[in-house]
């Protein structure tokens, strides 16, 4: 009997040092993990819009006859003063020469009387004429003097409407398709217009903001660590490449549309290739605001704990792991924008996060490159 309990135990003995040697024995994981830096962080608005010329002209007639001929090219730059339509200047030719005459012979009246008048000046000194004949060509010389300057302004008027007969751009820009050909009619100030001009090397681009938008901007920006921030706004034309140009945001509505509850924002482009037409849709990407202190992390890096809260898993001093609750504001590409709960002396884990649990012990390989380059 005594045997067979020293057997018993001597068994039990050998099997727990079997188990301490297998204990031993088990190796700590090796995971992969990040480290990273507090840095500031754009933060970003997306917006449509359409963009618009810079200065546009309609062009009218301010004179009515036949249209003699159409000088521009339809689609072609035009300079400011080049000439685009002639009208039939005949009528306004002849308007223009009796007016010159009428204006001749004013002058010519005007200036006997104004000889009359500075002899009768004289005689008046020595009662040689009657003041009434004194009075009588003095009216006369006021009455020729005005009729000069009527004849002078009708001259000027007969001069502008010649002038008008030919019809020149008001700006410099590119000309639209003519409405009318040669030979046709048109009147002084038609509503509809001949063409159109628009220049284009500098352009606008209206875009819509929600009004809950704009409040939660301003409720951003009373956060701490959150700047202004440029208003630097970059183009996303509808192949979905990004037009190279940068434009800048010029002003901002201060009136809500009812009807659609946006304000407008206009922005300004430079558009030396003519990339950019009138009417174009885009997507207008923002810089509204800068976050000074943030951290872009990878969105592998980050699960959801049971109340779905964004969390990481970090190593311990002694090699353990834990989990810290952090707080996402967006996603940034494939990564997540954290504003609250990180540190830079953080080792979060981002490979092998399905190896461990609470009581694993880890070794890491830091792969900080591979993720955010370096």
């Amino acid at each position: 009997m005594l045997r067979y309990i020293l057997i018993v135990l001597i068994a039990a003995m050998l099997l727990a040092c079997q188990k301490n040697d297998i204990a031993t024995e088990i190796k700590p994981i090796e995971v992969g993990i990040i480290q990273l830096k507090e840095q500031p962080i754009a933060m970003e608005q997306e917006l449509s819009g359409r963009a618009k010329a810079s200065v546009t002209a309609e062009i009218r007639p301010e004179v009515s006859g036949i249209v003699k001929k159409v000088v521009f090219k339809e689609g072609q730059k035009v300079k400011k003063g080049d000439i685009l339509y002639e009208i039939n200047s005949d009528t306004y030719k002849s308007a223009y020469d009796g007016a010159a005459a009428s204006l001749k012979s004013a002058k010519a009246n005007f200036e006997a009387l104004k000889l009359k008048k500075a002899r009768y000046d004289e005689l008046i000194k020595f009662e040689g004429i009657s003041k009434q004949d004194h009075d009588d060509i003095t009216a006369a010389y006021l009455q020729a003097e005005a009729l000069v300057g009527e004849k002078e302004a009708a001259l000027n008027k007969a001069a502008i409407d010649l002038q008008k007969t030919k019809i020149s751009a008001p700006i410099s820009g590119i000309i639209g398709i003519s409405s009318v050909t040669e030979g046709a009619l048109v009147t002084s100030l038609q509503s509809e217009p001949l063409t159109t001009i628009r220049a284009i090397d500098t352009m606008y681009v209206d875009l819509s903001q929600s009004s809950n938008q704009l409040l939660a901007l301003r409720k951003l920006l009373s956060e701490r660590h959150i700047q202004k921030g440029s208003m630097e706004v970059k183009l996303k034309l509808l192949d979905g490449s990004f037009y190279k140009h940068k434009g800048v945001l010029k002003l901002q509505e201060i009136a809500v549309d009812e009807s659609t509850s946006t304000v407008t924002l206009r922005a300004e482009f430079p558009n030396p290739d003519n990339i950019l037409l009138p009417g174009m849709y885009v997507r207008a990407v923002i810089e509204e605001a800068v976050n000074t202190k943030a951290f872009l992390v990878p969105q592998r890096a980050v699960l959801r704990d049971s109340r779905a809260n964004p969390i990481i898993t970090i190593i311990t001093e002694d090699n353990g792991t834990v989990t810290k609750i952090i707080e996402t504001k967006k996603a940034v590409g494939d990564k997540w924008l954290v504003t609250d709960g990180m540190e830079e002396k953080d080792k979060i884990i981002i490979e092998g996060l399905n190896r461990i649990n609470s009581r694993s012990k880890v070794t890491f390989v830091n792969v900080t490159d591979k993720y955010i380059g370096g």
